[in-house]
Order: C-alpha cells, then structure tokens, then sequence
C-alpha cells in the first residue's frame, strides 16, 4: 500500500465543482466593450494628430502621441483581460453547444486587440469593437436578455 492509499483511507477527500474561480461572481462584458472603444478612440485621435513644424509643435505631438499609443496599448490589454476572464469564468461547455462560434469568436476578438496594439488601424479598432458586442451578445443571451448598449454612441463621443 502506498502513502496516498494510506492518506485517502485516513483522511477522506470530497469531490466539489465550482464552474469558475469565484462562484457567482459579477460577470458583465461591458469593460470589454470601454476598452474596446478606448481603443478605438485613440486610434482616431493618434491619425487625426497634426505634424509638427516647430520645435513647440514636436514637444507637443511626441506627448500628445506617446500618451495615445500608451492608453490604447493598456486598453487593449485591459480588454483582453476582460475577455479572458469571461472566456475563462463565466462561459462553460453548455455554453459551446449554445454558440457553437463562441471558442473562434473570443480567440479573434483577442487575436484583433494583439493587432490593435502593433498597428494604427482604424478598421482593426472598430472591428474589436463588434466582436466584443458579438460576445456580449452570447453572454447576455445566455441570462435571457437581449444586449443592447444604448449609451454606445454618447459614451464614445465624437
């Protein structure tokens, strides 16, 4: 008989199951949709950057564009993160039957936050933006609500 034969006799273990990390935890897509946008804002506003002239100008546009670039890099890091813990958390394999392209739609929508953080393209941003709603949509439907974010549009602003 070995010692873990001898330790399972003397001190019997039960089996529990918990389906993510803390059970019952608050869920909600919505930070991966801020950052997701944030992104997206940054993207615009570091191609909408006038170049520089004069000295002044160049101080000016190296803060104005390190501070861009480093807020959409924590951003899109940040919604990664958020789209990990609910890939990683909340969904379960029920939820793979349900939405059978939930595993390729979490994969690239991590896979377009990589690509907004080695590039400025406006089209990769937007399209993070849409495939975290595409997620946000299995996620609310799998509570039995309908997702709409009305407040997309004045959050973002213009």
């Amino acid at each position: 008989m070995n010692i873990v034969s001898v330790l399972k006799r003397l001190s019997p273990v039960r089996e529990v199951h918990a389906h993510c990390d803390i059970p019952c935890g608050i869920y909600d897509p919505i930070a991966a949709k801020i950052a997701a946008q944030t992104v997206q804002k940054m993207v615009m506003r570091i191609q909408a950057l006038k170049q520089p002239t004069t000295d002044a100008e160049k101080a000016a546009y190296q803060n104005s564009l390190s501070r861009y670039i480093a807020v959409k890099e924590h951003h899109a890091d940040l919604c990664k993160k958020e789209i990990d813990i609910l890939w990683h958390d909340y969904f379960k394999p029920e939820h793979l039957t349900k939405y059978p392209s939930l595993h390729t739609d979490v994969w690239n929508t991590t896979k377009l936050a990589s690509k907004t953080k080695q590039s400025v393209d406006l089209e990769a941003a937007k399209q993070l933006v849409a495939s975290v709603d595409k997620i946000a949509t299995m996620f609310w439907d799998s509570k039995g609500v309908k997702y709409s974010d009305p407040n997309e549009a004045v959050r973002f602003g213009s």
